[in-house]
């Protein structure tokens, strides 16, 4: 299950998959002050910063949905039109033009541009990637590849396979410390 806070250290995402939803948390309060249905198994959660908007991955929905952050309300899901695609780990480019999803037993990561809310590009990365992060610049994506036990590195301009890294057995996250 994914927990993830917003941009703005506000708010908490927690991804239950037994409710098939999100409970989110006001880090003021310290309370549940929603609990959203988002899909079949959901597994994290994206949040931009030029929109007030969060993506959930839900893994056996096969969907990503979009949530305004300051409602708190879902406001358009994004089918994966193929059953082999399961959304994993969700992450944003600094910019917000896009959200990333790993796609698990897909194989690949997908690219979601944000204002149309559409799968716009994928790249075959590994064997179940899970985990993903972005580089500050927005350049580079990082992807967790389970059972490839590697971490495929990606350019995120042009969406293209750079390199993969032996890592060790079954990675499932990845991340990308800032200034070091």
């Amino acid at each position: 299950e994914g927990v993830d806070l917003s941009p703005d250290g506000r708010i908490v995402y927690v991804t239950a998959e037994a409710d098939n939803g999100v409970y989110v948390i006001d880090t003021d309060r310290l309370e549940v002050v929603s609990i959203l249905g988002v899909g079949a198994r959901p597994r994290s959660t994206g949040f931009t910063t030029h929109a007030p908007r969060a993506y959930v991955s839900a893994e056996n929905d096969a969907s990503v949905s979009v949530i305004d952050t300051s409602t708190h309300t879902v406001v358009e899901r994004i089918g994966f039109n193929d059953p082999r695609m399961r959304p994993m780990g969700v992450v944003a480019a600094p910019d917000g033009a896009h959200v990333y999803v790993t796609t698990g037993r897909g194989g690949t990561l997908a690219m979601i541009d944000t204002n149309a809310n559409q799968v716009v590009g994928a790249v075959e990365v590994g064997e179940r990637p899970w985990g993903v992060a972005i580089s500050p610049d927005g350049q580079t994506l990082f992807t967790a590849n389970g059972p490839s036990n590697d971490i495929s590195i990606v350019d995120a301009v042009n969406l293209s396979l750079r390199a993969k890294v032996p890592v060790g057995e079954r990675p499932w996250g990845v991340a990308v410390i800032p200034g070091s």
